[in-house]
């Protein structure tokens, strides 16, 4: 059983180790103690969140357990990412040695953090909603606007990730990621070997949600030894600052045609043989559009275009393979 922290005959005060520092407080003056969560246009890149995440199905089966007079539950608490115990108390509980209230009725599809003040969806609007999403196989994917921007519904969307990455071959070699997302592909060049990612995502929300991930690369983790390097910016121009031949591999997965048709077009795929070696890969994720009620097969005109642009190029799992000629 985990530590409990020590606390007066009337309850009111408790001593607990908050996010900011260890000091006695009431749950009334610790939500002034918060994590510090940084706003589109902020320059810098925030640190990645450590306290628990929840969703309607483990906060259901953490209010079962002590509503059963259990004196602990044992789950995960992070997204499957890892399993532990939980303290359980009357009205509050306790994780990683910090100490929580039980939360209010949670939504179905929503993960939710803890945010200083009370368990808030992991969400943000700033034009368009943007949320992550939980998924049975414990990785999230994220929506913009209702759209799901990964692959769930026959595996992983890590997994997936992993999928694709391999066809490039990251192990020794430097990586250009042109729109991060989530950062798996990120992830799995690092679990292969890559020597370095450089990685770009344009939308400050998205980076949000990376540091509210555990399942997201945290680039200044020990674990990552320097070799990922995450830059707020559009791909789209960054990318006329990128030496000629200076990347050995590429993934590109941009949202699709009808939000960012500049990272289709015939002048960007010319910038990506630019910067790319003789020899390198590129796999670029289309999806499978429906051509019969979009009335363009996207795969193709993609295949084309990289062809042209200096690539030998062909179909593979849901996007395009290509080799710098």
């Amino acid at each position: 059983m985990l530590p409990t922290p020590a606390r007066d005959a009337s309850r009111k005060r408790v001593t607990v180790r908050t996010h900011c520092r260890s000091v006695p407080v009431s749950w009334d003056n610790a939500r002034h103690c918060r994590r510090p969560h940084r706003r589109p246009g902020d320059p810098a890149i925030a640190s990645h969140y450590s306290g628990p995440l929840l969703t309607l199905a483990t906060a259901d089966l953490l209010l079962a357990a002590r509503d059963a007079g259990a004196d602990t539950w044992a789950g995960s608490l992070d997204l499957e990412r890892s399993r532990g115990d939980a303290a359980l108390d009357t009205d509050t509980w306790i994780w990683r040695d910090l100490r929580y209230p039980y939360p209010p009725r949670l939504k179905d599809r929503t993960i939710y953090h803890w945010d200083g003040d009370a368990f808030a969806a992991v969400s943000r609007y700033s034009g368009s909603l943007i949320k992550l999403v939980p998924t049975e196989w414990g990785a999230p994917t994220f929506e913009i606007d209702g759209i799901k921007m990964l692959p769930t519904a026959k595996t992983s969307p890590f997994d997936d990730a992993r999928r694709k990455v391999a066809l490039i071959e990251p192990r020794g070699k430097i990586v250009l990621d042109t729109c991060g997302g989530l950062g798996y592909f990120a992830a799995c060049c690092l679990d292969a070997g890559a020597a370095r990612i450089d990685s770009f995502e344009k939308n400050a929300d998205v980076l949000w949600l990376r540091t509210l991930n555990p399942w997201s690369p945290d680039p200044a983790a020990s674990s990552a030894g320097g070799r990922l390097q995450l830059a707020h910016a559009d791909i789209s121009q960054a990318i006329t600052q990128i030496g000629d031949a200076s990347v050995d591999a590429l993934l590109h997965d941009p949202p699709r045609f009808g939000i960012a048709g500049e990272l289709y077009s015939q002048a960007f795929y010319d910038q990506l043989a630019r910067v790319l070696r003789r020899g390198g890969r590129l796999f670029h994720y289309t999806g499978s559009p429906n051509t019969l009620t979009s009335g363009r097969d996207v795969p193709r005109e993609v295949e084309k275009r990289l062809q042209k642009a200096g690539f030998s190029a062909r179909l593979a799992l849901d996007g395009v393979l290509a080799t710098r000629r």
